[in-house]
């Protein structure tokens, strides 16, 4: 099991950036693909963003979509998630997860191992 540590989460103002980080605390994820997920107050976890395993494919939701880029470096065991021109509406719980088996893994269950979460709030 693979244990993530998110960071960069933050208080941001409408239309400002936000950068999010994830690597493991032990175990190194050089070879799985990976994935953001979120979770708002009183709604289901989402999908927002995978990446192969590579880095040479990226997936994301519609409602991110040219506002958001995920990336990684495996060489440092990193993931980011660059978050742009920010809206109230991604205020949530951000999460990294790794360990689909496949591209474009949109659903939780497709991720065995997850981070704890790291706060998004984005003000009017």
């Amino acid at each position: 099991q693979v244990q993530l540590v998110e960071s960069g989460g933050g208080l941001v103002q409408a239309g400002g950036s936000l950068r999010l980080s994830c690597a493991p605390s032990g175990r190194t994820f050089s070879t799985p693909a990976m994935g953001w997920f979120r979770q708002a107050p009183g709604k289901e976890r989402e999908f927002v963003a995978h990446i192969s395993s590579s880095g040479s494919r990226t997936y994301y939701a519609d409602s991110v979509k040219g506002r958001f880029t995920v990336s990684r470096d495996n060489t440092k065991n990193t993931m980011t998630l660059q978050m742009n021109s920010l809206k109230p509406e991604d205020t949530a719980v951000y999460y990294c997860a790794v360990g689909c088996t496949g591209y474009g893994c949109v659903r939780a269950d497709q991720y065995p191992d997850w981070g704890q979460g790291t706060q998004v709030t984005v003000s009017s």
